[in-house]
């Protein structure tokens, strides 16, 4: 595997971090037509009915209205497995921080999420955190 093709799927789940930093006009180009997402988090099974870009889009408008300050982070090292077609997985943890208006953290949790993309849009996410009680990995 190529450094460019490591690198694409590096700067895809960037991408998807930063729709759910707030980007929402992102979804339409990082996302097939069609997609499924596997959440394990308990209360996530609002995205068992999402499978389409604008679905998805206003569901994390949603989400981040509940979770005023929360800002996403990829952290750790990204594994990659992918064909020359820009089709594969990259998995990698994320940092989930929510910072009030002074400054104050909040909340810092940790999740892994795994992306599973085909001609470089994601059909298929698999994500686990421990939910709003969870914890950091790197506490």
């Amino acid at each position: 595997m190529g450094v460019g093709m490591r690198d694409y799927a590096i700067d895809l789940y960037n991408r998807w971090a930063a729709l759910w930093n707030g980007d929402l006009a992102i979804a339409g180009e990082i996302m097939a037509p069609e997609f499924t997402l596997r959440y394990a988090q308990p209360g996530a099974t609002v995205f068992d009915d999402v499978h389409d870009p604008a679905a998805l889009a206003a569901v994390v408008d949603a989400f981040r209205a509940e979770r005023p300050g929360l800002e996403y982070d990829p952290q750790g090292v990204p594994v990659v497995d992918m064909t020359d077609g820009r089709t594969g997985l990259i998995a990698q943890p994320y940092g989930a921080r929510v910072v009030d208006p002074d400054g104050t953290i909040v909340r810092d949790i940790s999740g892994t999420d795994i992306l599973r993309f085909e001609n470089g849009r994601i059909v298929e996410v698999w994500s686990v955190s421990g939910g709003p009680t969870g914890r950091s990995f790197y506490a």
